[in-house]
């Protein structure tokens, strides 16, 4: 269970990096997040044991937190409103293949959830499959500007991940030895035992653990591999982003996942986006929203300014009598939109900026413009320490 170094249970809140008064979506979107980053398959093997310890802390704080009856209790009554349930209780109908939708589809891709569950927890996970299996999906994140997002942009990524081994090509033999059929399941990879239950005898399979369900037996395992038909390699990727991806798209590579033992095929690779923030734009979908000064006198008077966008600058029309606040909208100078030649709007709101300080014949423009006006200015008259501060600045 999730406890600290003095053997006392952490906040399952604190866990997950989010406040008591987080929703549903923001406890799956903290969990989903941390659970990619701390998954056990991404970890280096120095780092496996760490990587599942805290694996098992977050989906065992999202677990409780996800389901509204433990929520409750445990809000009432903290750790204490835990003890009626077993391990299996806390993860009894948790749905983890939604969470993972996407990054496996079944819940048993990225380094397979249930099964990992299974191991660490004991239960709750599904059986492991005999014989050779598809590898493990992957997941991984990578930064790019909103300039970048706007035109598209490719990108090299670095992953770890298992990669069939080019000696034994994936066979898990060493070349040239000799593969007998497993004797204890007769090559089929599953054991068949005779199980007295209540309703008496039972025929119960199970994976052959002579031989890992593969059916065969290596009189010399592959000596780059140690038998497993796959060795663990840094390779290079590149992403191709298309122009008008937003922050957390997903883009799925086939085959760049790890790969299968024993030939069974890649897993796939899924690359989270995230667009970095822009200094000058906020984005609010295919649109973008922007900020522009003016003076007071163009905005009585009318102008035409320039307006940076994220394309390059436009000239934009400012009416006389313009107030602050105002907006414009620039159509098609916003963000693409995915997979279709049109753009959104790019709208510009008007910030008039006063002038703080006035030379003698401005002074004397504005007082006499206050007159035609009709403008009654009532001049603040200064006292002694205005005038001293005035002495001291000159």
């Amino acid at each position: 269970m999730a406890k600290n170094k003095m053997g006392k249970k952490r906040d399952y809140y604190d866990i997950l990096g989010i406040d008591k008064s987080a929703s549903a979506k923001e406890i799956k979107k903290s969990y989903r997040k941390l659970a990619m980053k701390y998954h056990p398959d991404k970890a280096e093997e120095s780092d496996k044991e760490k990587f599942t310890e805290k694996f098992k802390e977050i989906s065992e704080a999202y677990a409780v937190l996800s389901d509204e009856e433990k929520k409750q209790k445990y809000d009432q009554f903290g750790h204490a409103g835990m003890d009626g349930f077993s391990q299996e209780d806390i993860f009894r109908n948790v749905n983890f293949e939604d969470i993972f939708q996407g990054f496996g589809g079944d819940g048993q891709g990225f380094g397979g959830i249930g099964d990992i569950l299974s191991e660490i927890f004991g239960g709750g996970g599904r059986s492991r499959r005999t014989g050779p299996q598809r590898g493990s999906d992957l997941y991984t994140e990578v930064d790019i500007t909103l300039k970048e997002a706007s035109k598209g942009v490719e990108k090299e990524i670095r992953i770890r991940h298992d990669e069939v081994c080019s000696r034994c090509n994936g066979s898990g033999a060493e070349p040239g030895s000799d593969v007998e059929t497993c004797e204890v399941c007769g090559g089929s990879g599953q054991e068949r035992r005779i199980q007295n239950g209540l309703f008496g005898q039972q025929i119960v399979m199970s994976m052959c653990r002579a031989c890992n369900g593969t059916g065969k037996i290596f009189k010399d395992p592959c000596h780059e591999c140690h038998g497993r038909g796959t060795v663990n390699e840094i390779e290079r990727v590149n992403v191709k982003i298309p122009a008008g991806a937003e922050d957390e798209n997903r883009i799925r590579i086939p085959n760049a996942g790890n790969a299968g033992e024993f030939n069974g095929g890649y897993g796939d690779l899924y690359v989270s986006i995230h667009v970095k923030p822009h200094k000058d734009f906020k984005r609010g979908g295919n649109d973008l929203y922007t900020d522009k000064q003016i003076s007071f006198v163009q905005a009585c008077l009318g102008d035409k300014v320039d307006v940076k966008t994220i394309y390059g600058v436009v000239e934009l029309n400012i009416p006389p009598g313009t107030q602050s606040e105002s907006k414009f909208k620039l159509r098609g100078q916003g963000m693409p939109i995915l997979y279709r030649s049109s753009k959104g709007n790019l709208y510009v709101t008007i910030k008039v900026v006063v002038p703080q300080k006035l030379n003698d014949k401005q002074k004397s423009i504005l007082e006499e413009f206050s007159k035609v006006s009709g403008d009654e200015i009532k001049t603040i008259k200064k006292g002694f320490f205005d005038k001293v501060k005035e002495g001291i600045h000159h």
